[in-house]
């Protein structure tokens, strides 16, 4: 049930690579010491709303280059994505981070980005180079999460198979994000496809569809909101024990669960 995504585009010296969002480009160079223009004090970065970095990193940013960076979110990953389409003739923000390979040819069709080379772009990996107007920072998988718990409770293996999800054991347990709004939920959606094709991938909705599987607009009301799994969806009393997130999820819940736990309460679905 994994697929394979790659992040592309982040903020700057601070995290180590650039990308820069429509016409602001030469703003942002300029802000950067690569011209004798004067530098804006305020760079901002617009990002889907599980963009976290510390304030310590951003006061380094602003330490080595002068600027504050003004942080945007703009809702889950696709929806960012379409506000910045729409808003490209006069863009929210100097910077785009978040847009990942299953949203790139939206974005880059659209023509949201400018062409720009990150300092240290010619160590990435050839497979890595999407498009020249984007920087790649990382890859992860796309899965599903289960609540390690409440299978325990009932006896129950954990589903290891896109076709385990439409059995009747797995009914009314799972939640996905729209794939319209959400990069994990079109990731998912492609995996699909990916799976069954053209012609089947269509019928195996209708199977997850008649199995209860549960749609919401985003990764933020999934995992946090509807996944019982999540130290969100404990407070938010969620019900669904499966969720499709990330690989990375388990170790984040045990980063930043009080008191930490000697394990991930969740785990993934392989």
């Amino acid at each position: 049930m994994h697929t394979k995504k790659a992040a592309a585009v982040a903020l700057a010296a601070a995290l180590g690579v650039t990308s820069l969002a429509a016409c602001s480009t030469e703003d942002v160079r300029d802000a950067a010491g690569k011209s004798g223009s004067p530098a804006p004090k305020t760079v901002t970065l617009v990002s889907h709303d599980s963009f976290n970095a510390s304030k310590e990193v951003l006061a380094e940013f602003t330490k080595q280059t002068g600027l504050t960076v003004k942080v945007l979110k703009a809702g889950d990953a696709g929806e960012a994505v379409n506000k910045e389409i729409l808003t490209k003739g006069s863009p929210q923000g100097d910077v785009f981070f978040g847009v990942d390979n299953t949203l790139l040819s939206r974005a880059v069709e659209n023509g949201i980005f400018e062409t720009y080379e990150a300092k240290g772009a010619d160590r990435i990996p050839a497979g890595f180079k999407l498009d020249k107007r984007v920087t790649p920072i990382d890859t992860g998988d796309i899965c599903v999460n289960y609540d390690k718990k409440y299978f325990a409770d009932k006896k129950l293996a954990p589903p290891q198979s896109f076709d385990d999800l439409a059995k009747p054991e797995y009914k009314d347990l799972l939640v996905v994000e729209n794939p319209e709004r959400s990069s994990p939920g079109l990731g998912f959606l492609l995996g699909t496809v990916a799976k069954y094709g053209d012609a089947g991938w269509q019928d195996y909705w209708s199977k997850l569809k008649a199995n209860g599987v549960k749609t919401v607009d985003s990764w933020e009301l999934a995992y946090n909101q509807e996944f019982s799994g999540s130290a969100g969806g404990k407070e938010a009393k969620g019900d669904r024990p499966l969720v499709v997130s990330y690989a990375s999820s388990p170790p984040v819940e045990v980063l930043y669960a009080e008191p930490q736990p000697k394990e991930a309460p969740t785990g993934v679905s392989t």
